[in-house]
């Protein structure tokens, strides 16, 4: 059973749960599952590891991997900061993205929070 107050606050944190559940087939189970599968995804350390090491190519996979994900599963603060990542990624750009990418780990941190509460 999924406890009500954890989808009440990931709403109030803006996440279109209301979205993700329909695509979900209104499976609460399995989008906490999705969730927390997005929160450990491994397309983070990817994605920092390839901006430190220069990899366009690298950081745009993981960042664009990220934004897909957490789109999908309606986590928008999420979904919102690795879109500003993805776009200067697209056209080539690396500099001037690390307060991006300081953000999206705080949106990923801030999530962890939430779910710790409830899981």
């Amino acid at each position: 059973m999924v406890d009500k107050n954890l989808i009440k606050e990931l709403k109030d944190w803006g996440c279109d749960i209301d979205g993700a559940l329909e695509r979900m087939l209104n499976d609460t189970a399995f989008f906490i599952e999705c969730v927390k599968a997005v929160n450990n995804d491994e397309s983070f350390e990817n994605l920092d590891k390839a901006l430190k090491d220069g990899n366009i190519s690298a950081a745009f996979d993981a960042a664009h991997n990220i934004k897909g994900v957490s789109g999908n599963v309606g986590l928008m603060p999420i979904q919102k900061a690795a879109e500003k990542i993805v776009e200067p990624l697209r056209i080539g750009k690396i500099d001037g993205l690390q307060n991006y990418c300081l953000e999206l780990n705080s949106k990923n941190d801030e999530l962890s929070s939430i779910l710790k509460k409830y899981i």
